[in-house]
């Protein structure tokens, strides 16, 4: 598979709301540094603002942000803001609200309701737009989410937010939202041997609402990264491709279900194009089952 001459195009489309965008986007966290947040060494900045706009070139319109995503010099909203504005007309950019972090990069008490529009607020003034496109409530460890939901169905009536997503949710957390306002996208963790996600996975089908893993090439290792130690199952598929295993994952994410879309993040050039790429890679059945017998539990 030659990575250099595949667009995002190739994976297919789905649509948020009234927003069509590619399969195979763009996650923004990792433009700001090579470890999680403020932890890492700064990431360059003409780089990252090189990836972003190669990321374009290749037919990426979906880019998944958020305020709290900086470092000590970086940060991913205002990283966009350089390098993409004035937007292209088909660029959808999506944001998350919900977690916050105090100046010096510190977890700080979530928000409440009454401060989401501020955290709203932010990401347009850093991003330099009018409205978001997209907005999902992270959730940080509450059983319902009405209040907060609610909060933000309040800004999209009032034309800050053009459509609502959730993040981080388990199956009754979507049906308490879906009560508010519509759903467009869940943000969960998933990939292959990571545990739960399938309930998640499947209620977003029954629904069209468009499920978003994040993690899927990191699985344990999360915000630091990819795994350490990868599985035998996802190295040997990677080996009758010729392609790397993060391929592999992102492959084997997209063939999912056609609501699944991909959000890899990297601030490496040749790691984007690979990402890009796997939108091609069409595994087997027989690989898809070798695949899923690396203990990924149903849930």
């Amino acid at each position: 598979m030659t990575s250099h001459m595949v667009s995002a195009t190739v994976a297919g489309t789905w649509t948020l709301g009234d927003l069509t965008v590619n399969r195979i986007g763009f996650g923004a966290m990792r433009l700001t540094g090579s470890a999680a947040f403020h932890q890492g060494t700064p990431s360059d900045r003409g780089q990252a603002i090189g990836v972003l706009r190669r990321a374009v070139e290749l037919g990426v319109n979906h880019i998944d942000t958020a305020a709290f995503y900086f470092s000590r010099l970086r940060s991913a909203n205002e990283l966009i803001n350089a390098a993409l504005s004035p937007y292209p007309d088909d660029l959808v950019i999506v944001t998350k609200v919900g977690p916050a972090r105090d100046a010096g990069g510190e977890w700080v008490t979530p928000a409440r309701p009454d401060q989401l529009r501020g955290q709203v607020e932010e990401n347009l003034r850093q991003l330099g737009r009018d409205h978001l496109d997209v907005v999902n409530l992270r959730l940080m460890g509450q059983e319902s989410i009405s209040e907060h939901f609610g909060a933000l169905a309040e800004l999209r009536a009032a034309g800050l937010v053009r459509h609502l997503g959730i993040s981080g949710a388990r199956p009754e957390h979507l049906a308490q939202a879906q009560e508010i306002a519509p759903v467009v996208c869940v943000q969960n963790p998933y990939g292959i041997a990571a545990p739960g996600g399938d309930e998640m996975l499947r209620e977003c089908a029954a629904h069209g609402i468009a499920f978003v893993p994040f993690f899927s090439i990191a699985e344990e290792g999360r915000e630091a990264g990819a795994v350490k130690a990868e599985h035998d199952q996802v190295d040997a598929v990677a080996r009758a491709h010729g392609v790397s295993s993060a391929q592999v994952r992102l492959a084997w994410t997209l063939q999912q279900g056609a609501h699944v879309l991909a959000i890899p993040g990297t601030g490496n050039p040749e790691h984007l194009v690979d990402n890009v790429a796997a939108g091609a890679l069409r595994l087997t059945v027989e690989e898809l089952q070798l695949l899923d017998s690396t203990g990924r539990p149903a849930s």
